[in-house]
Formats: C-alpha cells, sequence, structure tokens
C-alpha cells in the first residue's frame, strides 16, 4: 500500500538541489529566537500567571522546555541527516512512509496557517494600543475583523476587517519572497533590538523588586490549588504548560528550513539547541521579574501583562518602548512561520502531495507561488477571523509532529551508516531522551482543551481525505528501487552538491 511506502531521500537530494544555500548559524538563531520569543513572553506570562500558576508559573516553563528540549535534540539529529525542506513531513515519508509523512505535515501545516494568522492578530492588538496612547483610533471597520466574541465570549458580527493584520502579514511575506537571506538579515537586526529590550525589562524590574521589598508578591509560590478549577497545586503549574508550550515551536520553523542552510552539519543542531536555551533563560527571567513586581492576580485580562507593570510601577516611557518592540518580535515571528510554512507548502507542491506549482521556484531558487498562497490564506484568516478558538491547534499540530518525530528515531537509527549519512551530532542518553520527549508530548496533549482536540481531529480527517482523493495518486515521489533499481544511500557529498 502507498499510505506505507517509505520515499527515497535521494528524491529529497534532487528535488531540494536548487534550493539557495544561504543561512548561516547566524540566521537561524535569530528566525529561531525571534520566532520563540514574540507573542507568547509578551501575551502568555500574565494570564497564566492569574489563571492557573501563580508565581510558579516558571515551573510551566521550565516543564514545557524540558519537553519541548527533548524533541529538539532529536530534530538536530534528524536535520542534520536529512537536511531536507520540510521537515518532520520529509524526515518521517522516508522513515515511515508517504502518508505517514502527509499526516505529520498536514500537522506541521495547522501550526503554520493558525501561527501566522496568530501572530498578524496580535501584532494588530498591540500597535491598536500604541495608537491608543497617541490618541489615535482608526474606524470600528478597519480595526476589528469581521467576526468578534461579545462579552460572554460568543460569536458576534464585528467591524468589516483588521487591516493592520492585513498589512503587516503582507509586509512580512514580501520581505520572504524576496529570499531566505533577506528574512534572516532583517530578523538579525530585529531580534537584537528585541532581546536588549528584554534585558532592559528584567534590569528595571529587578531593580523595583529590590528597592521596594516586594517580595511578598513572591509569597505564596505554589498557590493552594481551588478544588473544581485549574488553578494552584501541581494541577495549576500542568495546565499552565499546555497553554504555554506553543512557546517553544519556534525551532521546528528552523528544521524546515533545513534545505537552505549552509553547512547544515553544524548550522542545523547550533541554531536549533542555541535558540532553545537563550528562549529558556529569557522566559525564566521574564516571568520571575514579572510577578515579582505586581501581584500576579492583576494579570487577569491582560494580554500586555510586561507593559501593564511596567505602566503599574511607574515607568511608562519604558512601558511604551517595550509595546514597540513587542511589535518588533512578532515581526520577527512571521517571518519565521511564513518561511517555514511556505517551504512545507513547497515540500507538497515538490511532491505532488498538493499541486505541482506550489513545489516550482523562480530564477532565484525560492518557492513563489508557495509564499503567495499562504499570504493569501493567512492574511485573509487574520483580517476577518477571530482566532480564539483556533489558537491551541498551534500546540496540538506541533505535538502531534513532535511525537512522530521522537518515534522516528529509532527508525533513523537503524539506517544511519546504511541508506542514510553518519550524522555529526547524535541524540545524548539514546533512547532515553527519544522515549521521554514522546511520552511528555502525549501528556501536554492530553492536557489540552477538549475543543483544541476535536479541532485537531477534524482537521485530520481533512487531511486524509485529501491524501487518498488527490495526493496518493498524484505524488511524485519515488522509493529506492524506482530510482535506482537498489537500496540508494545518501552522502555527504550528495547533500553537497
Amino acid at each position: 500500500m502507498k499510505f506505507f511506502t517509505k520515499v527515497d531521500p535521494a528524491f529529497y537530494v534532487a528535488k531540494d538541489k536548487h534550493l539557495t544555500q544561504s543561512l548561516g548559524v547566524k540566521d537561524f538563531l535569530a528566525l529561531g529566537v525571534g520566532t520563540i520569543i514574540s507573542t507568547s513572553i509578551f501575551t502568555l506570562p500574565g494570564t497564566v500567571a492569574a489563571n492557573y500558576a501563580g508565581p510558579s508559573i516558571i515551573f510551566s516553563y521550565l516543564i514545557a522546555a524540558f519537553v519541548a528540549g527533548m524533541v529538539a535534540f532529536a530534530y538536530s539529529e534528524m536535520a542534520t541527516v536529512m537536511p531536507f525542506a520540510g521537515s518532520a513531513y520529509s524526515w518521517i515519508s522516508v522513515l515511515f512512509g508517504e502518508g505517514w509523512g502527509w499526516i505529520a505535515g498536514w500537522a506541521l501545516l495547522a501550526e503554520y496557517f493558525v501561527a501566522v494568522a496568530f501572530v498578524g492578530a496580535g501584532f494588530s492588538a498591540t500597535f491598536q494600543a500604541i495608537l491608543q496612547q497617541q490618541h489615535i483610533l482608526l474606524p470600528r471597520n478597519l480595526r476589528i475583523p469581521l467576526v468578534a466574541y461579545d462579552s460572554s465570549n460568543n460569536l458576534v458580527r464585528g467591524g468589516l476587517v483588521d487591516v493592520i493584520a492585513l498589512v503587516i502579514v503582507v509586509i512580512a511575506a514580501l520581505i520572504v519572497w524576496r529570499g531566505a537571506s533577506d528574512a534572516g538579515k532583517v530578523s538579525q537586526v530585529l531580534v537584537v533590538l528585541k532581546v536588549i529590550a528584554i534585558l532592559v525589562f528584567i534590569g528595571v524590574g529587578t531593580y523595583f523588586i529590590i528597592s521596594h521589598k516586594t517580595w511578598s508578591n513572591y509569597v505564596p509560590f505554589i498557590p493552594q490549588h481551588k478544588v473544581g478549577t485549574s488553578f494552584g497545586g501541581f494541577s495549576g503549574i500542568w495546565s499552565g504548560v499546555s497553554v504555554i508550550f506553543l512557546a517553544y515551536i519556534g525551532f521546528d520553523s528552523i528544521a524546515a528550513n533545513s534545505g537552505e542552510a549552509i553547512n547544515p552539519k553544524k548550522t542545523m543542531p547550533r541554531g536549533i539547541l542555541g535558540s532553545l536555551l537563550i528562549a529558556v533563560f529569557l522566559f525564566s527571567m521574564v516571568t520571575m521579574v514579572l510577578v515579582g513586581m505586581v501581584p500576579y492576580v492583576k494579570f487577569a485580562n491582560q494580554a500586555a501583562p510586561v507593559s501593564f507593570a511596567l505602566t503599574q510601577v511607574g515607568f511608562g516611557g519604558i512601558s511604551l518602548i517595550v509595546s514597540l518592540v513587542a511589535d518588533a518580535g512578532m515581526f520577527i515571528a512571521l517571518l519565521g512561520m511564513i518561511l517555514a510554512g511556505s517551504r512545507l507548502l513547497y515540500s507538497f507542491g515538490r511532491d505532488g502531495m498538493l499541486p505541482a506549482s506550489l513545489g516550482k521556484l523562480n530564477k532565484k531558487g525560492h518557492p513563489t507561488n508557495a509564499v503567495i498562497l499562504l499570504t493569501v490564506i493567512t492574511a485573509l484568516v487574520s483580517a476577518f477571523l477571530p482566532f480564539t478558538f483556533l489558537s491551541q491547534l498551534i500546540s496540538a499540530g506541533t505535538l502531534i509532529a513532535f511525537m512522530f518525530v521522537s518515534v522516528a528515531m529509532f527508525s533513523l537509527r537503524k539506517r544511519e551508516g546504511k541508506t542514510l549519512p553518519l550524522p555529526s551530532y547524535k541524540v545524548p542518553f539514546y533512547p532515553v531522551l527519544p522515549v521521554l520527549g514522546f511520552v511528555g508530548c502525549l501528556f501536554v496533549f492530553l492536557g489540552l482543551q477538549t475543543d483544541a482536540k476535536i479541532y485537531a481531529g477534524l482537521w485530520f480527517l481533512l487531511g486524509i481525505a485529501i491524501y487518498f482523493a488527490y495526493g496518493r495518486s498524484h505524488s511524485l515521489s519515488k522509493t529506492s528501487d524506482q530510482i535506482n533499481g537498489v537500496n540508494s544511500i545518501i552522502t555527504e557529498e550528495s547533500l553537497a552538491n
């Protein structure tokens, strides 16, 4: 059955050789950190502290980082052995079969479609707050999407279009359309500014905590669990993990662009693991300072907790700067998500799983059609629809892909040095870490809201229907027997060329 037919890796090498290898370690660190340290660090800490974990929110971030980190090790080894566009989609197609690869890729596609639209809306909300501070208010029909939520969380008729979300997604897409190297350069500049601003917040907040002796805000550090709710105790910390996990999905956007990496055997592990380490440090520091400056109960319903905390303690000027930098951070996230999502769509077109036009490259070696399709869909979604009911799909799709990659490590090790190159980087403590990575992702997935699981199920039913109705009959992927008549092996030289 073709669903279980394993794709020959030489097929991907041949298909991806026209991609421009232009991304180095600095580019990947910028894209990874820019994607991870974006909407999540500026919006999630306050909500999770107020609704779930209190001051122990740092444990939620660290547990989520631990689970994501175990998968990041697997991603690093996979990306050095198979630096193909499409990340988990291409890897699983080689290791488990075309149909399983499609399911993994379809999960990631949900992540990128929703994430781009969600971040675009987040950028708009923050930018509109900045405008309002300057007493500038856009007309209702240009600042509220067509569908919105009322005070009772019911879907209602809103305005007409969120024009800022529409414009910013298009601008980010134009930069990506010019090429991955341009997106990487823009990200390098903006991510430095963002990290500096975050460090300034950490410094100012720490000074305030020490000078005003607000240590009582940390007591009790782990609030008592409230029966019948998700607040307090370990259950509150774990509920926070499920909400926060989407903060750590950025390293997949690095792997998705491995086909455009300069010397992927070195750049991929450094980019993936390096960006994760930087993100964990910044997340931990920001959360500790945040709940120390202002009692966590005050962050309920605060979409911009960092700016809110600064304003509350008398640093309004710095608050405005942080809001501007927050938007810069979200713009970097848009670049990373559009870059990775378009490469995933390119991979589907490259293999015939979706229309072949998506797999075509322009004269500069860029997948223009894939960028255009992703931009049109996400720009319309971000401009006209609300995203609250879709946001956890980001975590749901990513967790499923992460579980695939963790299990695939066992198949990868059997083929390294045989039909696949030997890795330049290996997962430590194998096979323990891949098992723990799978179990951790499974438990986080089970902790998602019921609605998120239902939406994920419907999305996968649609994906399976598309595969059997179109992808299976149009697939261009080849097995080793079809390419060489015997089992083929890709070498370091073939990857370099």
